[in-house]
């Protein structure tokens, strides 16, 4: 700090103060959103103490994605009620960006959780288990529809996970009903759906009917799912149980961690009921 000046700060000490480099600070004055209070004859710039809170929301607003022209615009018309509601409108901002931050934190735990557990899992074994009740969201009905109304569904689908934030990690996966399994028609799907550990108010859910299912894994392409099927078929019978309602496949590996097709793995829950 000058002795000559004492209670004003010289450019290069208030850039010091700002933590930011003097030709920031000549930048600011040269586009008015943040003068020096006093220049002497030979031009030299001097900063207020109380400047420093200035060159700090500043550093806010353009945290926060303000342009500088935008905050040149307010430096120009300043006011308290245009203050107060640029900081009303960044709140908003922030906590948008929370929730959304929040919900990816979510969904990579998701991931991480099922590619830990898929890790441990033996892809040649089908297993008896009871599951619980799960809340899933549906698409549209997909079953005996064209090629373009297929792609249509999808992109709808698709388009309300995003907008509603529905995706919750867990992989999409196919609903097919037992007519079409009985007729061998396995990739005849009834829905997309996606799990919703948290379903959310004012959306239309499928709520998994909980009970016994049969629980296995399907490697190779789904050209060759059938050979999987009658396996699932013949430890039915062995097991002396019958065909429930619904079918659901998720894929385990897909093309997000395997290239080859042959490698990808497809988890089937066949709901099973005893006796």
């Amino acid at each position: 700090m000058s002795k000559k000046n004492g209670k004003y700060l010289t450019t290069g000490e208030f850039a010091k103060l700002c933590k930011v480099n003097k030709q920031t600070i000549f930048y600011y004055d040269q586009i008015g959103i943040l003068s020096p209070v006093k220049k002497n004859e030979k031009g030299y710039r001097y900063y207020s103490i109380h400047q420093l809170e200035l060159f700090f929301v500043i550093d806010l607003l353009k945290d926060l994605g303000m342009s500088l022209n935008d905050i040149q615009q307010y430096m120009q018309n300043k006011s308290p009620e245009s203050f107060l509601s640029i900081m009303y409108r960044k709140k908003e901002e922030i906590v948008k960006k929370r929730q959304e931050i929040e919900m990816k934190e979510k969904m990579i735990e998701a991931k991480i959780g099922l590619m830990e557990e898929a890790s441990q899992l033996d892809f040649n074994r089908i297993t008896l288990q009871p599951l619980p009740e799960a809340t899933l969201y549906l698409s549209r009905n997909i079953q005996n529809i064209s090629d373009e109304e297929f792609v249509e569904v999808i992109s709808d689908f698709i388009n309300e996970l995003q907008i509603s934030q529905l995706d919750s990690g867990y992989p999409i996966g196919s609903i097919t009903k037992r007519e079409q399994m009985l007729k061998g028609e396995y990739s005849n799907y009834s829905y997309l759906y996606i799990e919703q550990p948290n379903p959310k108010e004012g959306h239309p859910y499928f709520r998994a009917v909980k009970g016994d299912f049969l629980i296995g894994y399907h490697v190779g392409s789904e050209k060759t799912i059938s050979h999987t099927y009658k396996r699932f078929f013949s430890e039915m019978e062995r097991l002396h149980l019958t065909l429930g309602e619904h079918v659901f496949e998720e894929y385990i590996y897909d093309t997000v961690v395997q290239n080859d097709k042959e490698h990808f793995v497809t988890k089937i829950m066949m709901q099973v009921a005893r006796g």
